[in-house]
């Protein structure tokens, strides 16, 4: 599928993964509507060719909006990645007593329901685009985590999340399919993002060290650049992409 003149939504848009994979569409010469919270997008680099569009991926009508403003554009809305995520730590047991009940609800309703909602109201403008080559309308990808496979010590509530998402790809992309719709996940490693901005250089050290190969960091453009190939290899359908440089997490 080809990306250029076409819409994209990208979802926490404004930096990261989300902030790589949107400059790279629009790259590619699509529109890109970028959505992330108020406090990302104030600090978000201006990008020719992205648009940031204020909107919680958890709530519905503020998605639906940002749908609505997608479609107007002038051009299909072919694409959709969905980045946005949460990821806070905590035990089911620990020294402070059980893992927060709350705290688990909004992992969950973040990273699993923000990335269905946004699927699903973006897939029913999708279905009513004209079809391609083979009756293809577009592709989803989201985002999971190789916490979905290996969750470490502290991660219940993260791995459980992307579990779900991880588990939600094959039937998603069954359910679309009569729409022309595919639906792929990237279920990335230890990649270089604005949440590791904060730990020391040592401990980023030794992160690097603990990947068999090659022994870095991944990067957010090499997410991008996946991304890009997704959307533009037809083929790909209802698969889970490790892009983790083969690393297996262990305990912690």
């Amino acid at each position: 599928m080809r990306i250029t003149d076409t819409a994209a939504i990208v979802t926490g848009g404004a930096s990261g993964l989300g902030g790589a994979t949107a400059a790279a569409l629009a790259a590619k010469g699509a529109r890109v509507f970028a959505l992330d919270l108020a406090g990302g997008i104030e600090k978000a680099p201006e990008v020719a060719g992205v648009t940031y569009v204020e909107a919680d991926v958890t709530d519905p009508e503020q998605v639906g909006a940002a749908v609505e403003q997608a479609t107007a554009a002038g051009v299909p809305l072919r694409t959709v990645v969905n980045c946005a995520g949460i990821g806070p730590s905590g035990r089911i047991l620990s020294r402070k007593g059980t893992h927060d009940l709350g705290l688990f609800r909004k992992v969950i309703e973040v990273n699993l329901i923000g990335t269905f909602n946004v699927m699903t109201l973006a897939a029913e403008a999708m279905a009513k685009t004209e079809t391609l080559e083979d009756d293809a309308r577009g592709v989803v990808i989201n985002t999971a985590s190789v916490a979905a496979f290996d969750g470490q010590i502290g991660q219940v509530a993260y791995s459980a999340s992307k579990g779900g998402v991880a588990g939600l790809t094959l039937p998603a992309a069954r359910d679309l399919a009569s729409q022309g719709i595919r639906v792929v996940t990237i279920a990335p490693g230890i990649i270089d993002t604005p949440m590791l901005a904060t730990v020391s250089d040592e401990f980023r050290a030794g992160l690097a060290a603990s990947v068999p190969f090659p022994k870095r960091l991944g990067r957010p453009d090499e997410y991008a650049q996946l991304a890009v190939d997704i959307i533009e290899h037809d083929y790909l359908n209802g698969e889970v992409i490790r892009l983790d440089g083969s690393i297996r997490m262990a305990p912690r």
